[in-house]
C-alpha cells in the first residue's frame, strides 16, 4: 500500500540574510571626505605611474622654493663697484691754455671734436675741480675752484689726426710732456685729479670728499689789513672753528707768531 501525502508542498528556498556589517560599510564608502588627508606614501609594489606623479610635485615644490631664493639673493646683491676714469677707453692727457679762459677753450675743443668726427678717438675733455672751504663776511662756504689753473685734461687715443684737432684748438698753447712729445698721466694722478673712488681705499675716498681749506700749513700768505699789514709769513697753524690762521711774521728780524682772521690774510 503506498501512502500519499497530499498536503506536502516543494519547500521553497530560503533568501539569505542581509549582512549588516556590509551594509554599514556600503553606506560609509558613500560618504565624501571634505579634507582628504594626504596621499600615503608610495607602497611598495606599486606601478611606476604613481611613484612618477609624487616626484612631479616635490620637484615642483623645490622649484618654487628655489625661485623665492633667488628672489631674495637678487635684491640683496651689492651694486658693482664704480669704474675707475683711468680705465676707461684712451689715455689722459693734460693740455695748458691760456689761463681764465679753461671753459671756453674746453666748450672750442668739444665743439671740434663733433665738427670734424672725432668722438671715437677724443672722447673726453674735464676741467678738474674741487671743493674749497672759503670765508666770506664771517661765514664758511664752500665753493669750487680749479685744480691746475690754466690746463685741461683729455682722454684721446692719441694720434696724428687726434693730435692736430687739440693742438690747434683757439686757446691751446700745447700739450704737457717730455720735449715735444705727450706724456699720458698714470692710474694715481688721474684718480686723483678726478676724484675716483678706488675699491679699497676707504679712509683716502673720506679724506678725499672733505672740502680742502682756502690756506694750508706751511703756505705763505700776505696780511691785508692791521698793524701787519703788507707783511708776508708762513701760515703755521689753522683754527677752522675760530675762523683764524697763526702767521710767523718777520718783525725786526726776528720771526713772530702772529694770529689773524682769515679775512685778514690772502695769498699770494
Amino acid at each position: 500500500m503506498s501512502i500519499t501525502n497530499e498536503n506536502h508542498s516543494p519547500e521553497e528556498p530560503e533568501e539569505p540574510e542581509e549582512d549588516d556589517a556590509v551594509t554599514e560599510e556600503s553606506e560609509a564608502a558613500v560618504v565624501v571626505d571634505d579634507d582628504p588627508a594626504p596621499p600615503d606614501p608610495v607602497p611598495p609594489g606599486a606601478g611606476p605611474e604613481v611613484a612618477e606623479d609624487q616626484d612631479a610635485d616635490v620637484a615642483a615644490a623645490v622649484d618654487e622654493d628655489a625661485l623665492i631664493y633667488d628672489k631674495d639673493v637678487e635684491e640683496t646683491v651689492d651694486a658693482p663697484p664704480p669704474v675707475s676714469p683711468y680705465d676707461r677707453p684712451g689715455r689722459w692727457y693734460v693740455v695748458h691754455t691760456q689761463s681764465g679762459y679753461e671753459k671756453k677753450v674746453k666748450q672750442n675743443l668739444e665743439a671740434r671734436i663733433t665738427s670734424m668726427g672725432m668722438e671715437e678717438r677724443i672722447h673726453e675733455v674735464v676741467i678738474p675741480l674741487e671743493d674749497v672751504v672759503e670765508f666770506k663776511g664771517g661765514k664758511k662756504v664752500v665753493v669750487q675752484k680749479k685744480v691746475f689753473p690754466g690746463y685741461l685734461l683729455v682722454r684721446c687715443s692719441l694720434d696724428d689726426d687726434a693730435w692736430y684737432v687739440v693742438r690747434n684748438t683757439p686757446g691751446v698753447t700745447g700739450f704737457v710732456g717730455a720735449g715735444n712729445k705727450p706724456s699720458p698721466l698714470g692710474r694715481r694722478d688721474v684718480e686723483t685729479f678726478l676724484a675716483a673712488k678706488v675699491e679699497g681705499d676707504d679712509a683716502a675716498m673720506a679724506k678725499k670728499s672733505k672740502p680742502r681749506l682756502q690756506y694750508e700749513v706751511s703756505e705763505t700768505v700776505r696780511v691785508k689789513e692791521g698793524p701787519f699789514a703788507d707783511f708776508s709769513g708762513e701760515v703755521i697753524e689753522i683754527n677752522e672753528d675760530q675762523l683764524k690762521v697763526k702767521v710767523l711774521v718777520n718783525i725786526f728780524g726776528r720771526e713772530t707768531p702772529v694770529e689773524l682772521e682769515f679775512a685778514q690774510v690772502a695769498k699770494l
